[in-house]
């Protein structure tokens, strides 16, 4: 019985330390979304405000049929809401922005970029997420901004660009969005920041102060292993002459 006791344990630890056990997936998700929250220039309340009306147009265009034959995208941040897709008439389109602002009060901002067109396809669409994955691994690759800085769609390749930047920033975002293969054109809705945030400025010294050091304490210690080689190197010579 003792025995069987100590393997149910020794199973339920495994399970618990397991990156394919359900509380341990949970964890590092939780983990990624600290991480990607900790380097938004949005606050935590804002991040919650911007889900709350991201779920909520979602399930307007998903309840309502009137968008059943539409293809609609749209971007949230801050409150600022972009609309992008296809619309089989202007009908549907303006029923859109009016159920957003009649029932979302929160948003403060509405463009809205939907073509009154039949939808695109299949193979458009599946070249959009490769256009999409391509800008991401070039924002990765980069050091002006951080990646999650930005958010970023395409349609019909078309990239549509928001966040909180400042003119720098902006610019170059927008150059290497526009260096990306298949990219037809670049649509920029930022709110552009006259200066970085100060906690941001604040950040990146201790960074670089933190890399400086170790730089400083890693030639120190290469000094010092060379020093000890040439003592070692003394004494054997005078040992075995």
């Amino acid at each position: 019985m003792k025995s069987i006791l100590m393997l149910s344990a020794l199973t339920i630890s495994l399970l618990l330390i397991s990156s394919c056990s359900p509380i341990a997936s949970g964890a590092a998700v939780l983990a990624q979304e600290v991480t990607a929250a900790s380097n938004d220039r949005r606050s935590p309340g804002e991040l919650i405000d911007d889900k709350n009306i991201q779920q909520r147009i979602n399930n307007i265009i998903k309840n309502d049929q009137m968008f059943k034959d539409s293809h609609i995208s749209f971007l949230v941040y801050d409150k600022s809401v972009a609309l992008f897709g296809e619309a089989p008439s202007a009908k549907v389109s303006d029923l859109l922005n009016k159920k957003i602002k009649l029932n979302i009060s929160s948003v403060k901002q509405l463009v809205n970029e939907i073509k009154i067109t039949k939808n695109i396809s299949y193979l458009s669409r599946t070249k959009d997420s490769l256009i999409t994955a391509q800008i991401e691994a070039l924002f990765l690759g980069q050091e002006v901004f951080h990646p999650n800085h930005i958010l970023l769609k395409t349609n019909n390749q078309t990239v549509y660009l928001m966040g909180a930047v400042t003119q720098r920033e902006a610019e170059h975002a927008t150059n290497v969005v526009s260096k990306a293969k298949n990219v037809m054109e670049v649509v920029k809705l930022f709110n552009i920041l006259a200066v970085r945030p100060a906690d941001e400025i604040a950040r990146d010294n201790l960074k670089l102060e933190k890399e400086t050091k170790i730089a400083e304490l890693k030639i120190k210690k290469a000094q010092l292993e060379l020093e000890q080689s040439e003592v070692i190197l003394q004494l054997d010579t005078l040992i075995y002459e």
